[in-house]
């Protein structure tokens, strides 16, 4: 049994109108998580912050091993929302202690795309929007010169920073991982969670070969070049 803290930074009492729901929606993430992978032991800690953006309700990362952290926006707090949040941040919790999230591009693409699918296998529902953004011509071809990078542009790639629309390296992971499972049906993104990033490149080359109509042999030659 996984053993699990919650920590509520609650000392302003900011957390206060949303705690009863914040406290069962953390439990039933764990408990849907726990159906399909085992979760390692781990802290969440959950603060308030007033962020009026699109997405910025609730904001979740992952940011060292045994660690979830959740910023929820409490007038704007959904349960809903909230466990498909905290159940992405778990997929990143278990990828932690394994291979990690990821230090170079292509690495941080599959942990994101394992993440979206995870999401889906455990809510049997759709993926989140961010999931379906559809990368901008010549940005998997990009994604694929720039995969073993370990300087890459987060921001760019992740947060529309730049000259890429945001979410475009989620959108990216999220058809890598679809491609790979498409190929090999007995595998689930449960079971991947901790797998080696590498071998999903040649899904992306196959991607990017079809993108621009090439066959991924061609791809694989202009990527080397």
């Amino acid at each position: 049994m996984t053993l699990w803290h919650i920590h509520l930074l609650n000392a302003r009492h900011a957390l206060t109108p949303v705690l009863s729901e914040a406290r069962q929606a953390s439990r039933d993430a764990v408990a849907r998580a726990s159906d399909h992978a085992a979760l390692p032991d781990f802290d969440l800690v959950i603060r308030a912050h007033h962020d009026r953006s699109a997405d910025g309700a609730i904001q979740g990362h992952s940011p060292a091993p045994g660690v979830i952290e959740v910023a929820v926006t409490p007038d704007r707090f959904d349960p809903t929302a909230f466990t498909r949040a905290l159940v992405r941040q778990m997929a990143h919790l278990i990828r932690q202690d394994g291979p990690g999230y990821g230090r170079s591009l292509g690495e941080v693409l599959v942990s994101e795309g394992l993440a979206g699918h995870f999401l889906v296998q455990v809510t049997g529902g759709g993926p989140d929007a961010v999931d379906t953004v559809r990368p901008a011509q010549g940005a998997m071809r990009q994604a694929m010169n720039e995969w073993a990078r370990r300087d890459y542009d987060h921001p760019r790639w992740f947060g529309g920073k730049g000259d890429l629309r945001r979410g475009t390296g989620t959108g990216i992971g999220h058809r890598i991982v679809a491609d790979h499972l498409a190929n090999h049906p007995g595998d689930t993104a449960a079971g991947l969670l901790t797998a080696p990033a590498e071998p999903f490149r040649q899904n992306l080359r196959r991607l990017a070969a079809d993108a621009q109509g090439e066959s991924p042999d061609e791809a694989a030659a202009d990527s080397e070049g």
